[in-house]
């Protein structure tokens, strides 16, 4: 089975960037899309960005503004999130997922989840 590690969230004040690492372990990565979704308290899980391993084709949400980035280093079984001006309403959970078939800003269409990082962005 997959796993998924993720690392890089923390404490920042608004105006700051971060960069969210996840490391896959468990099978070939180049067989997967991986996505990070997030989650703050009492609000539904929502995809900030998913990508191909073959051919790096990406994914954003309508709403996206353009702060967030993408990128996956294939020798390393790796996907970044770039963040950058980070504002307070970013502050949630970011989690790590991946599936075998296809691009997709839907949460039930992944079936492997890492365990979360905490992003919290000072006013």
């Amino acid at each position: 089975q997959v796993q998924l590690v993720e690392s890089g969230g923390g404490l920042v004040q608004a105006g700051d960037s971060l960069r969210l690492s996840c490391v896959a372990s468990g099978g070939p990565s180049s067989t997967y899309v991986m996505a990070w979704f997030r989650q703050a308290p009492g609000k539904e899980r929502e995809i900030v960005a998913a990508i191909s391993w073959i051919g790096g084709s990406t994914y954003y949400p309508d709403s996206d503004s353009g702060r967030f980035t993408i990128s996956r280093i294939n020798t390393k079984n790796t996907v970044y999130l770039q963040m950058n001006n980070l504002k307070p309403e970013d502050t949630a959970v970011y989690y790590c997922a991946a599936n075998e078939r296809e691009l997709s800003g839907i949460s039930d269409d992944y079936d492997y989840w890492g365990q979360g990082t905490q992003v919290t962005v000072s006013s």
